[in-house]
């Protein structure tokens, strides 16, 4: 419900992380809160003033004191009345505030409620809500900075931009199918033809730049596979800095499936250390096998160790069984490891990349990484990047399908009904990014992921 108030009710929640604090922030939005703040500081605060004041129990009584802060709506984060009460950051002072807010006509907010309300009031949009909860969630400087673009509207901007532009066009169409005998004169004007070659430049350009948000955001995950002893529970420990997973010259010594969250040029990666690929009679290897194929089907990058100081001379037979067992080629890259037991010899053209590395004296762990990087297909260079999400790549993608499609039934059948109608599709994909077109199962899942005080 753009556009309107949402809810009628009062909502409030503890702002601020649990546990021990110098300062507790307790939240407060809605339509009772002119009320909530008499009874709790004695007045309603003058708006945007940081006023000092007790905190008053039913009783009377102080239950402590701090600073209140009035913001009136519709100028608030919320776009409705908010109260801030900021005391002491123990969990029993702000368990207790909490309560006499409640006492006092709130509601406890669920997961998200403030951030989804902002939405509903129109005060931002889904894209910028989701940034929010990213921008809480990121793990390294290159994503914060990221989520902030997109919460101060970067992205939105790339959205709307080209939802103006199919807009334009749809309408430019529909406007020539009213008038039947002109339609097809009209619809073979080069402005049309020159509006969607436009409209596919810059669909191109965000659908690229949303890949490297999404990269950004979701991660990858980079397997670790081989036979037995090939060096991968070493690698895992280098990329990890730290002995995540036991070395041995034991074979078969990784029998479960070891997980490390890193970064790589700011970039998280999920490193996933896996049992050695062998047929095995023990019980617990074969299990540590049947997870180590589990995780290569649902890898995003595999790194497939060979020992090339054993199988110099048919590595390619080694590599060509490592993939039939990945079941795949994309994402691969074979890694000769222990190059310094045996001299590296001219690797041939394969059908994925190929590197020769060293765990133990380092060599070739640096072009290892760039290789990583280049597959994995992010650009630090690229300028304004934005945080996005699985689902805003999945609507994208479908908007450019439809815009594609529409190109094509214009270009073949000169069938100005079919473009319009593709036109429409794709203008309503793209208002799934925003939230002026999405639904109320949407958006449940989306909110009900945040943490509870935004």
């Amino acid at each position: 419900m753009t556009g309107a108030m949402a809810h009628t009710d009062t909502i409030v929640a503890i702002a601020t992380p649990a546990g021990r604090g110098g300062v507790g922030i307790i939240r407060v939005s809605g339509g009772r809160v002119a009320n909530i703040a008499e009874l709790l500081v004695g007045k309603l605060p003058a708006p945007r003033l940081a006023t000092f004041s007790n905190f008053l129990d039913a009783d009377g009584s102080a239950i402590d004191q701090g600073i209140a802060v009035f913001f009136p709506g519709p100028h608030s984060f919320t776009g409705e009345d908010v109260l801030e009460l900021q005391g002491h950051g123990g969990p029993v002072v702000m368990d207790m505030l909490l309560n006499r807010v409640v006492q006092a006509g709130a509601r406890i907010a669920g997961p998200g409620e403030f951030s989804q309300r902002a939405f509903l009031n129109d005060k931002i949009d889904l894209s910028q809500a989701e940034a929010i909860a990213d921008l809480i969630d990121s793990g390294s400087q290159r994503a914060a900075k990221s989520a902030v673009n997109s919460l101060q509207g970067r992205f939105s901007e790339k959205i709307h931009e080209l939802d103006d532009r199919i807009v334009r066009l749809r309408i430019h169409v529909e406007a020539a199918i009213d008038f039947p005998e002109e339609e097809v004169d009209f619809l073979a004007d080069e402005l049309i033809h020159q509006a969607l070659a436009e409209i596919e430049v810059a669909m191109a350009q965000t659908l690229a730049q949303t890949e490297q948000g999404a990269i950004l955001r979701e991660g990858v995950t980079l397997v670790f596979a081989g036979r037995p002893n090939a060096g991968k529970s070493s690698l895992m420990n280098y990329f990890s800095g730290r002995e995540t997973s036991i070395v041995t010259s034991v074979a078969g010594t990784t029998r479960d499936v070891v997980k490390e969250d890193i970064h790589l040029d700011g970039v998280p990666l999920r490193l996933v250390d896996t049992a050695g690929l062998r047929d095995s009679d023990d019980l617990v290897e074969k299990e540590g096998i049947r997870r180590a194929r589990q995780e290569l089907e649902t890898a995003d990058m595999i790194l497939l160790m060979i020992d090339y100081s054993e199988h110099a001379e048919d590595w390619q037979v080694q590599a060509d069984g490592l993939l039939a067992e990945a079941g795949r080629l994309q994402g691969a890259i074979v890694v000769l490891n222990k190059i310094d037991k045996r001299a590296l010899e001219a690797i041939p053209a394969f059908k994925v990349p190929v590197l020769g590395i060293s765990v133990t004296t380092m060599e070739g762990l640096s072009a290892l990484k760039a290789c990583i990087q280049q597959a994995i297909g992010f650009d630090a260079q690229v300028e304004g990047n934005f945080i996005a999400r699985s689902r805003h790549l999945d609507a994208l993608r479908r908007a450019d399908e439809a815009v594609r499609m529409g190109g094509q039934q214009l270009q073949t059948l000169q069938a100005g009904e079919l473009l319009a109608e593709e036109l429409r599709i794709a203008h309503e994909a793209l208002n799934e990014i925003t939230g002026e077109f999405s639904s109320d199962d949407l958006l449940g899942q989306i909110f009900s992921s945040f943490c509870i005080g935004k």
